[in-house]
């Protein structure tokens, strides 16, 4: 084995090095839904982490736009780690959260398809080229550093474009996830049967949960499920600790966006009261596919000690993730939500069966007309704009 880390050792740690920075605790580890025991499962615990996409500073690819920056360093952490969610999203859609990735050993050909679809290429769709490209119609300028909302609002758009994953993307507003929108997003209905059933309006509860809004789904779109949300003013409020945790335990949790201000990481679970997260600032070469139409994956998976944090220092604008593969996978987490989140006097986000009459009608986001189709045709944002009919807010000030 040493001999084979040796070419990278300017780049990893030795396993045992890695180990060595957790404590020695009975408590459990939870990472995207699954839990380790620190003193028995040490290597099970490395090797998840290990598996997890990484995506960090690049530099000397193409420069953005024609003539614009040939590095992310310094401003695309966010975008790295939205990134990386979105990922970790495409690896449960295609090969399941129990998946492992093994270093320098042959991995399934939608893995590898996932990868590509993040190279710092153009013509990649949830590249850097794209991502930024598409956060001038936020009202970023390329090379501006993004807070968690414009990232998510950033990746709805893509996804749009992206015909493969077909995923359906939800971001939630004001704090409220709403089941009838999603499942009008999800759910792929003949047009004889596109109608909404009735139900009672307000707080989700056990009966209306079980039912849905729709009746039945004969096909559901997999859902990326995108909540962001502000937990207190300049730091996070200690009454929210409890319920952010929960969000780990739960299998559909694809971790968090957040950080501190212009310091974006991709928190993946916790130890205790100390997130773990995977940390983009690194800078490292852009990295092509192969003659052969792979791509190495070595600088793609971080083998390093993972970064921990104590959840209180944690800036409060942060967005969490969660993925839906299956309807009864979100009515699972809505029942989570409802036993774990909605207990809470002060709750992190509210869970509604029906629209908000108050809120513009929820027309679900549709790719715009074009003659071509793909990321690569994507060199401004104006053919997005008159398709986002949904409001669209920035939660952290920078």
């Amino acid at each position: 084995m040493e001999s084979v880390l040796s070419k990278y050792e300017n780049q990893i740690t030795i396993f045992a090095d890695y180990l060595e920075e957790f404590p020695d605790t009975d408590e459990l580890v939870w990472i995207l839904g699954k839990q380790h025991l620190l003193k028995t499962e040490k290597s099970k615990l490395l090797s998840d982490i290990s598996a997890r996409l990484w995506f960090t500073y690049r530099r000397k690819f193409s420069p953005i736009g024609g003539t614009g920056p040939s590095s992310d360093a310094g401003w695309g952490c966010m975008l790295r780690c939205g990134q990386m969610m979105l990922a970790q999203a495409l690896i449960c859609r295609h090969l399941g959260r129990d998946w492992n990735w093994e270093k320098q050993k042959e991995q399934p050909k939608e893995y590898q398809r996932i990868l590509q679809c993040f190279l710092d290429r153009k013509d990649c769709c949830y590249s850097i080229h794209q991502m930024a490209q598409m956060g001038v119609g936020e009202g970023k300028s390329i090379g501006e550093w993004f807070g968690p909302n414009t990232v998510a609002q950033v990746l709805k758009k893509l996804a749009l474009f992206d015909e493969w994953n077909s995923l359906a993307v939800y971001v939630s507003m004001d704090n409220t996830v709403v089941i009838e929108d999603i499942k009008k997003m999800c759910c792929v209905l003949p047009s004889s049967a596109d109608t909404v059933g009735e139900s009672t309006p307000g707080t989700l509860n056990a009966s209306n949960q079980s039912r849905g809004t729709f009746a039945c789904c004969p096909a559901w779109k997999p859902l990326l499920l995108i909540v962001p949300l502000r937990l207190g003013i300049n730091q996070i409020n200690p009454v929210y600790v409890d319920a952010f945790k929960e969000c780990f335990k739960m299998p559909q949790s694809l971790g968090a966006l957040g950080g501190k201000p212009n310091n974006a990481y991709y928190f993946i679970g916790f130890l205790g009261d100390e997130l773990i997260f995977l940390d983009p600032h690194t800078t490292q070469t852009f990295v092509n596919t192969e003659e052969n139409g792979t791509v190495d994956d070595q600088t793609f998976h971080c083998l390093q000690s993972p970064q921990r944090m104590n959840i209180l220092n944690l800036d409060p604008s942060v967005a969490l993730g969660f993925f839906c593969k299956e309807e009864k996978d979100f009515d699972n987490w809505c029942s989570l939500v409802q036993k774990e989140i909605l207990k809470e006097n002060l709750r992190m986000f509210e869970l509604v069966q029906k629209h908000p009459s108050h809120w513009p009608p929820f027309v679900p986001p549709a790719k715009p007309e074009v003659t071509t189709s793909g990321a690569e045709f994507i060199d401004s944002t104006e053919q997005l704009e008159e398709s986002d009919l949904e409001e669209d807010f920035e939660i952290l000030s920078v």
